[in-house]
């Protein structure tokens, strides 16, 4: 048996980096998933690659009535919806003195209201089909703090605690949604693309590498493998809580 036999997830940024990852990952252990994505036509490519019943469904993951509307259609053409993966995200660079009141709410826009809208959108769906798993991408930006990422940091820490109250209330309402956050280190995907827009990407790949432990950045792939034990039944305890996969970083 597949390790999420069964199940049926809604991917979001699913078009490319870790939610493609998470999508594809999902779909080879057996869940039908839904490839949400603003790039409309990256995440039909990710749902063929897929086969099968994948569906696609352009996405703007901040605007409500888009959220609304995505879960709507996965669980009608679905079936239901089990697993939301909260995946759609960006990075900006920026003191607090540099970063501009429109990039900052742009950015949160993004990576914060997005995770607000799905969680309050999903969690009646996840219940209604008897229970499931949320799972919050956050960063390890959202524990640890740099100088120059100050919208970042805002954000993807907002997402880290706004995940611990969405685990607590659905524990109170006992309707069997679980919610947890997951916190990567550098991973390469076309986010880091923002974050050295010149020069060699190769080189800066080598320099975030000899900023971990480990002495290498993280792959799309290794984040999807904590995507899936999150969303199957082997992570039936956990929740309000977080995986960090960060080659050591926090460690240090």
């Amino acid at each position: 048996m597949k390790r999420v036999d069964g199940k049926i997830a809604l991917v979001t940024g699913a078009a490319s980096g870790i939610g493609r990852a998470s999508a594809i990952m999902l779909a080879a252990q057996g869940a039908l998933v839904a490839v949400t994505d603003i790039n409309a036509q990256g995440a039909a490519a990710v749902a063929t690659q897929i086969g099968g019943e994948t569906i696609a469904i352009p996405h703007d993951v901040t605007d409500e009535q888009a959220w609304c509307s995505a879960l709507e259609q996965a669980v009608s053409e679905l079936g239901g919806l089990h697993v939301l993966v909260n995946c759609a995200g960006t990075a900006i660079t920026g003191s607090v003195e540099d970063t501009s009141l429109e990039d900052w709410r742009s950015l949160h826009a993004l990576d914060l209201d997005s995770v607000f809208l799905g969680c309050k959108h999903a969690i009646r769906h996840i219940a209604a089909a008897g229970g499931g798993s949320i799972i919050n991408i956050s960063s390890i930006s959202g524990i640890i703090a740099g100088h120059n990422l100050a919208a970042y940091n805002s954000a993807k820490a907002a997402v880290r605690h706004l995940t611990k109250s969405v685990a607590l209330h659905c524990a109170r309402e006992k309707n069997n949604v679980r919610c947890n956050s997951v916190h990567p280190a550098f991973v390469d995907t076309p986010i880091l693309d923002n974050l050295f827009r010149d020069g060699d990407r190769g080189a800066a790949i080598e320099k975030l590498a000899r900023q971990i432990p480990l002495g290498v950045v993280g792959t799309p792939d290794d984040v999807a493998h904590a995507v899936v034990y999150l969303a199957s039944e082997e992570s039936r305890f956990m929740t309000g809580s977080e995986l960090i996969l960060d080659g050591g970083v926090s460690a240090m």
